[in-house]
């Protein structure tokens, strides 16, 4: 049995999918899922890419979509617990044709342990991960010194994260996690222009959040 994470860093919502979403994921899961199965080789998986990504929470999958049809040299997998996340994410890769880019529905803790082997992966994503705002509900932020080390483990050498959070005492947290420090180096950049403005990121600019991006490399 999987053991799961004492403390999550995402809320359990609900897995109740819209008729699309069911549908998508009866049609592609198969083809576009990825079991928990033993390891997986990024590099087997995606053998005509030149470097492998993963992104931890696609939420809707609007966003990692649209990034895997800008990039097609790059192999994606997208990591998401929410089942009506994960169906929205198979019918944008239906409509866009998309042929990198392969989902994972568990905790990312548990498949980057138990599923991928050291220096698997060249970076990261993790856009707009819960906040949890509350100071008792620190320990559920997913950026811990604990999942620094995780992810600087699977990182090849010279790999990155990059982060973008709509919450700016989010984004100072994150700051002094990495400050904190040896394994990498790195701070606030500019918003890259190949990260599409999401509809869910809309929504929280045009309530006045200020988006940072941050982006942290590999020290060996």
């Amino acid at each position: 049995m999987i053991e799961r994470p004492d403390n999550r860093s995402y809320k359990l919502r609900g897995d109740r999918q819209t008729l699309a979403q069911e549908n998508a994921y009866k049609r592609s899961w198969s083809t576009f899922g990825l079991e928990l199965e033993g390891q997986i080789n990024p590099a087997q998986l995606f053998p005509e890419s030149r470097s492998q990504i993963m992104e931890i929470g696609t939420g809707m999958g609007e966003g990692t979509a649209l990034i895997a049809a800008t990039f097609p040299e790059i192999g994606f997998i997208g990591v998401e617990v929410h089942k009506p996340g994960v169906g929205a994410l198979l019918g944008h890769i239906e409509r866009l044709e998309l042929k990198n880019l392969r989902l994972m529905s568990e905790d990312a803790h548990i498949i980057l342990r138990e599923h991928f082997a050291d220096k698997s992966f060249d970076g990261f994503h993790l856009y707009f991960p819960d906040p949890w705002p509350k100071r008792r509900h620190f320990k559920r932020r997913i950026v811990q010194p604990e999942f620094l080390e995780l992810i600087h483990s699977k990182l090849k050498d010279g790999g990155y994260i990059h982060i973008a959070t709509d919450w700016v005492p989010y984004a100072e947290w994150i700051e002094e996690t990495f400050a904190a420090t040896p394994l990498f180096e790195g701070g606030k950049i500019e918003r890259p222009e190949w990260r599409p403005l999401t509809k869910f990121e809309g929504q929280g600019i045009r309530k006045g959040h200020l988006v940072t991006d941050l982006k942290y490399f590999k020290k060996n």
